[in-house]
């Protein structure tokens, strides 16, 4: 048998077989016997199946394209042919090197074609990294023993893999440890491997070497009561802007926002300004000169990819590989809302339009699973496609980082939030730990598009819109995160929920979260913190807060030497509106302590 690649090889099973329909009768199956190996190597993982027969030709190794995601089969030419036996290949690095001396062509496979020679014997292998993985079918055999799919990127399927001695339990616990399996909602049988793992799978050993991980135990004292107003309506709205249209008071006008939400009706416009597309202290007139800029430049890019002939097309692979990437998306998303459900819905292309546009905008980053998540509200509430698209660009400006092929954006969110978990409650994240759960891994769908998949349409509307605020402390939404966890922590920990348990429990709280819960909560929990008066400078820095080891008082928000505090606890008491003057016009002077005007008639 070839020599498996080189590496530490944390998975081995023989008595896995394919079953090739090449056999001495058409209607009997000729079994290959093999090993499959799964190898960690360096920054990847490789998983290796390989024939017993030591007569394998390594140049006929079947094996994923690192940049293409394809299969492809080597196929010699004679005068390149490579001897047998002791010159033969035996490491990852030699088999990837014959590159130079094979020539290529793409080759699908359907379940359980093998290539094999008259004579019966095989002449096939695959390898593949899990970055290039895009699913695995699972599926029991009439004689009892179970077998595997393999589908990789470009849905190229390799042979199926037939567990002889034993199942493939051991094999998926595995390949768990290095990428997140979610079950499929249309098949069961089918794990679907997150596709954003890529980058993040290659340091997370290294993730929690931060110092800011060995945190002492602090006692953060009781969380606080805290509550939620209305909606701001669109009568408060229109009291906090002047004759030509300027908001008045910026930083009231976002701490209604933030305890209340706003109502539908004033998102169209409220959002604008919460994503930075329009300036808080722009003029009326200014906003609609900015829209006519911003109309001709959305339409100059969108031309771009609009005009490139299919000629064209063919000699730009990125751009046929994003076109191809957002058309998938875009039919599978949100379709259960009115305004993307049926065939030849208008916001479906709009949604396919924007998202192409946006590649012509940032060619580099293009488009990237999990874009079409962060876009779909903004087009709902837009309803215009030019607003639509420069809201989705100030909001990627916020998310870039989260989409870049090296995700250290992701990286480090998952820092952050595993210290201040840890600050908040040092035993559960022990607990986490003891279960292989201690990265955290299982927020990663949260942190990636902002708990999108994970609360209904409506909920996230309103969640996003209160997070835009940026209030009451910098990186709110890892609040949110240690809201939801500790929520969950007394189920997780009195049922002793192992790795794979923990996984599945938090994948099912999908539309099961009460948002304004979660909301009060991640709020009662960002005062906790604040109100410490010796919080760890590690957790004053993710938060923003200037001053970590003083208490602020409660009248002024100051600490005790006089300096204000980056995030003042003034936020939770009440909110206090601008005097309005008998006739309708504002007292700028004034201020009045009247909460009963916050809500609204």
């Amino acid at each position: 048998m070839a020599a498996p690649p080189s590496g530490k090889v944390v998975y081995e099973q023989e008595g896995v077989f394919i079953h090739s329909s090449c056999g001495k009768n058409d209607d009997q199956d000729s079994l290959i016997p093999g090993v499959l190996r799964v190898i960690e190597k360096e920054n990847e993982v490789i998983v290796d199946w390989r024939p017993l027969d030591d007569t394998l030709d390594t140049s006929n190794i079947l094996c994923a394209g690192k940049d293409s995601s394809s299969v492809v089969e080597w196929t010699q030419t004679p005068k390149e042919k490579c001897s047998r036996g002791a010159d033969r290949p035996s490491s990852y690095e030699a088999e990837w090197d014959m590159v130079t001396t094979v020539s290529f062509k793409k080759k699908h496979h359907s379940n359980g074609d093998v290539t094999a020679h008259a004579n019966g014997e095989s002449k096939w292998s695959f390898l593949f990294s899990l970055t290039d993985l895009k699913s695995i079918k699972q599926n029991k055999e009439g004689m009892g023993w179970s077998y595997l799919v393999f589908c990789l990127k470009d849905d190229v399927k390799l042979p199926a893999l037939h567990f002889h001695h034993g199942d493939s339990k051991l094999l998926i616990k595995c390949l768990e440890k290095h990428v997140v399996l979610n079950e499929s909602s249309q098949d069961k049988r089918i794990l679907l491997v997150n596709s954003q793992n890529k980058s993040l799978s290659q340091s997370f050993e290294n993730l929690f070497d931060e110092p800011s991980y060995g945190l002492l135990q602090i006692d953060l004292g009781k969380q606080p009561e805290v509550s939620r107003r209305e909606p701001v309506s669109a009568e408060e709205w229109a009291k906090n802007m002047d004759s030509e249209g300027r908001i008045l008071d910026v930083d009231y006008i976002k701490r209604l926002i933030f305890k209340g939400g706003l109502c539908h009706t004033l998102r169209k416009e409220a959002w604008k300004f919460l994503l930075g597309y329009f300036p808080w202290n722009s003029t009326k007139e200014e906003r609609a000169n900015l829209q006519k800029r911003k109309t001709d430049e959305y339409f100059r890019m969108k031309l771009q990819w609009k005009s490139v002939s299919e000629e064209q097309e063919k000699r730009n692979s990125r751009l046929r590989d994003y076109r191809s990437l957002i058309e998938k998306d875009v039919n599978r998303t949100d379709r259960t809302n009115k305004f993307y459900e049926g065939e030849d819905n208008p916001g479906l292309i709009l949604l396919h339009d924007i998202l192409m546009t946006y590649c012509m905008y940032d060619f580099d980053l293009g488009y990237v699973q999990g874009m079409s998540d962060l876009l779909s509200p903004v087009l709902y509430v837009m309803e215009n496609e030019v607003d639509a698209f420069w809201c989705f660009v100030s909001y990627m400006d916020q998310m870039h980082q989260n989409f870049e092929e090296q995700m250290q954006g992701m990286k480090t969110q998952l820092i952050q939030l595993s210290t201040l978990l840890r600050l908040l409650d040092s035993g559960f994240c022990s607990y986490l730990e003891s279960q292989d759960s201690g990265y955290l891994y299982f927020c990663f769908r949260w942190l990636l598009i902002r708990f999108k998949r994970e609360f209904s349409f409506q909920d996230i509307l309103r969640l996003w819109e209160v997070m835009w605020t940026e209030l009451p402390c910098q990186n709110f939404h890892l609040l949110l995160c240690c809201a939801i966890l500790e929520s969950e922590k007394q189920q997780i920990m009195d049922k002793h929920y192992g790795f794979n348990e923990i996984l599945k429990h938090i994948n099912e709280l999908s539309m099961k979260i009460d948002v304004e819960y979660i909301l009060c909560k991640a709020e009662a929990i960002s005062m906790q913190m604040m109100n410490c008066k010796e919080l760890p400078q590690a957790v004053s820095e993710i938060l923003g807060i200037e001053s970590s080891s003083v208490t602020p008082d409660s009248d002024t928000g100051e600490d005790e030497s006089g300096g204000v505090l980056s995030c003042p606890t003034s936020l939770y008491q009440s909110i206090s509106p601008p005097v309005i003057a008998a006739n309708g016009t504002r007292d700028s002077t004034q201020q009045m302590p009247d909460t009963q005007s916050l809500t609204p008639a």
